[in-house]
């Protein structure tokens, strides 16, 4: 089962997960919502739509927008609404 490891903590953790160009996308349940913070980052992907972007925070460390999602992605990629991508050295193990 797929999960997302960063600092120590398991982040993200689903059989349920979705591959997108190379990345593991979560559904936004299996995420734990303890280590995200808000951010003020968006990016925006031609065929995807919107990004919106999540800090991570484990204990006193933080990895700045370390995660996204999009809320409202364009009809193409209506599988990953809401669900959940690392970068920025978050571990995606298989």
């Amino acid at each position: 089962m797929p999960r997302a490891v960063w600092n120590g903590a398991i982040i993200a953790e689903s059989d349920r997960c979705e591959s997108v160009e190379g990345n593991v996308y979560f559904p936004p349940e299996s995420v734990d919502d303890a280590y995200l913070r808000p951010s003020d980052a968006t990016t925006v992907c031609g065929w995807k739509g919107t990004a919106r972007y999540l800090t991570l925070e484990v204990g006193s460390s933080r990895n700045e927008d370390a995660a996204w999602y999009y809320p409202d992605p364009k009809p193409d990629a209506a599988a990953i609404k809401d669900m959940v991508a690392f970068w920025r050295d978050v571990t995606v193990e298989p």
